[in-house]
């Protein structure tokens, strides 16, 4: 106990009887509410309230005072105790699982200390720690019990007061009984728009797997209950597929708010604007609209005629898609383009290639290719290319899995600290001749 910088002395010097705070509320502990408590004796403290004072002086000659500095330990959790304390001076910090991390009450001066763990003889339940620089009556069990407890009023104010404990213990649970379902509930609300974000992007593996003219497949992995990622792949008509992936800013309901903002006009308007660039500035406009909270979306979307493989394109702020072609990888060349949802008015640019049958096209967002390891170093696009190259013609849900394992295995953790999406899209080579 003497340990941690805590002093002790005794409660009362030679000759003193009446006011025995004078000479302990000194210096930085004195206050006005000190001062007034040290004119009133004793009464101040409820146990002794409507005490004897000159009993309860009598009977405190035996007791020491403990000065703690800010930090020190009064109780630690699991130890056994043997003495009761009154805070005379300072704030308390009582940590109910003996950790910074779990519920935290503070102790008042006046109020008691340890006295169950007194009574009971049980080791204590919690850790007691100083706040700030703090003066603690220290009382033994014996001094508490015989000389205390015989004091008319002294036992009728100690039920008082572990009633009243017990009054406020039992609404603190009430409390945290009530933010526990609420917890839950919240929880509940964001497994719902969970499943609502899902239900809207085309999860199916692979997709489209009536069509023999086309493979594609998408993955999207939010690094919360709810993320901002988005991808869609949809035909405008037999042979005009429309194929778009994006970043949200943030994340959180917010962002999947957005997202599903986002996704639904791009479903409206991709169907009578199938100029990528036009798309891209009538979204922005939109998205610009209404937009309280300052969101925005990096986007890459484009329009692939599957009869010649051209494939008209747009990008507004989004890491470039990859290209693999006859076993080379490469970066998509892309227009500039900013981001969508800033602000209106904006003009984007177009290109086009053409994908030839066997090529591969790669879409992601960068929670792929900036998730970073332990020591900061990001997957990479490089990293990211040297897999694709190791394609070949393997089915494209293997194939986004393989690279999906491999980022994981980069980081050292199977959760990514962003969300991470990729959508990849593949014209088949016509079948061989002798096959049949």
């Amino acid at each position: 106990m003497t340990g941690s910088g805590i002093t002790r002395r005794p409660f009362r010097r030679s000759g003193q009887r009446r006011h025995g705070l004078d000479h302990l509320l000194g210096g930085h502990h004195r206050d006005s509410r000190q001062v007034e408590r040290r004119r009133e004796g004793m009464d101040w403290i409820g146990l002794f309230r409507q005490a004897s004072a000159d009993a309860v002086d009598a009977a405190l000659a035996e007791a020491e005072v403990l000065d703690l500095p800010a930090g020190a330990p009064l109780l630690q959790h699991g130890e056994i105790n043997h003495c009761v304390y009154i805070l005379l001076s300072g704030l308390l910090e009582v940590r109910l699982d003996g950790a910074a991390g779990g519920g935290v009450l503070t102790v008042a001066p006046g109020e008691l200390i340890g006295e169950l763990s007194a009574i009971e003889g049980e080791p204590v339940a919690a850790q007691v720690l100083a706040r700030e620089p703090s003066q603690v009556l220290q009382l033994s069990r014996d001094l508490f019990w015989q000389k205390l407890m015989a004091l008319p009023g002294v036992a009728s104010n100690l039920m008082t007061t572990l009633t009243g404990r017990m009054r406020r213990s039992n609404e603190a649970a009430l409390q945290a009984q009530r933010t526990a379902l609420e917890l839950q509930h919240l929880r509940k609300e964001l497994d719902i728009a969970r499943q609502l974000q899902v239900s809207m992007l085309p999860l199916q593996r692979p997709l489209f797997p009536e069509r023999a003219d086309l493979h594609a497949c998408g993955l999207m992995e939010p690094a919360s209950h709810v993320g901002g990622d988005l991808f869609d792949a949809f035909f405008i008509d037999d042979h005009l597929l429309f194929i778009c992936i994006g970043d949200v800013s943030g994340h959180g309901v917010a962002a999947a708010l957005f997202m599903a903002r986002a996704i639904g006009l791009l479903r409206v308007l991709a169907m009578s604007i199938t100029e990528p660039a036009l798309l891209l500035a009538a979204l922005n406009d939109r998205l610009c609209a209404g937009n309280d909270t300052n969101l925005f979306v990096t986007l890459f979307c484009g329009f692939l005629d599957l009869d010649t493989g051209l494939l008209r394109y747009s990008n507004g702020g989004h890491c470039p898609p990859m290209l693999l072609v006859d076993g080379v990888a490469s970066l998509l060349p892309i227009p500039r383009g900013v981001l969508v949802g800033a602000f209106p008015g904006l003009v984007f640019g177009a290109m086009q290639t053409v994908l030839a049958p066997g090529a591969t096209l790669l879409c992601y967002t960068d929670g792929v290719t900036e998730a970073a390891n332990g020591a900061g170093v990001e997957f990479s696009e490089q990293r990211c290319l040297q897999l694709l190259a190791q394609w070949g013609q393997r089915p494209l849900p293997e194939a986004l899995d393989l690279l999906r394992l491999a980022v994981s295995t980069h980081t050292g953790r199977p959760l990514l600290d962003d969300d991470c999406t990729m959508l990849a899209i593949r014209r088949p080579l016509p079948p061989s001749p002798c096959s049949a």
